[in-house]
């Protein structure tokens, strides 16, 4: 697997090359990966990306997937369009499992509809776990959906001088009769 633009941080591990004791993998975006994850975030900067992963197979195919993710990014304040410079540091635990086991799953969800109330499997595609891929998604989890600067505070800019910027000005217009003219606004308005 390669990175893609949908795909920016690839780092495939082969299920069947991971030791019955388990792997445990560290990694760092490269700054062309960085690039990458910011302009598929929607971000303005990714200064740093680091994942550590243990991966843990079990007998019957499943891949369990823990460590942690962090990231050094730079978002825009939603108050006052500035960058913002936000840390991620997110948990990561997921299950991978061979896609014909995630469709048994599926078949078998109880008749009343009920979904499990833990996180659903991953797919293992082609013998393969992409944790670069793992590590992005997590680093788009942990971003802050709404991140503003400490001291950015909303105002909103309302111009007190005109009658008709009021809440009540739509109000008006709509008890005018259909028929009426609007009234005119003289140059002393």
């Amino acid at each position: 697997m390669m990175a893609s633009q949908d795909n920016p941080w690839s780092v495939p591990v082969v299920v069947l090359q991971i030791p019955e004791t388990g792997l445990h993998r560290d990694i760092t975006a490269s700054a062309a990966e960085r690039e990458a994850i910011s302009a598929l975030g929607d971000l303005r900067g990714v200064a740093e990306a680091t994942a550590s992963f243990d991966l843990k197979p079990f007998a019957d195919g499943r891949v369990q997937v823990t460590g942690r993710v962090r990231a050094k990014v730079t978002q825009t304040c939603v108050v006052t369009l500035d960058p913002v410079d936000n840390v991620v540091d997110e948990p990561v635990d997921l299950t991978f499992l061979p896609p014909e086991q995630i469709r048994e799953l599926a078949d078998s969800v109880d008749d009343d509809g009920e979904p499990d109330p833990s996180d659903p499997p991953e797919a293992i595609e082609r013998g393969i776990i992409d944790i670069g891929r793992v590590a992005t998604d997590a680093l788009y989890l942990g971003l802050d959906p709404y991140p503003r600067k400490p001291d950015a505070v909303f105002e909103p800019v309302v111009d007190r001088d005109d009658p008709d910027m009021n809440p009540f000005a739509a109000l008006k217009a709509l008890q005018q009769p259909a028929d009426a003219a609007p009234p005119r606004k003289t140059k002393k308005d």
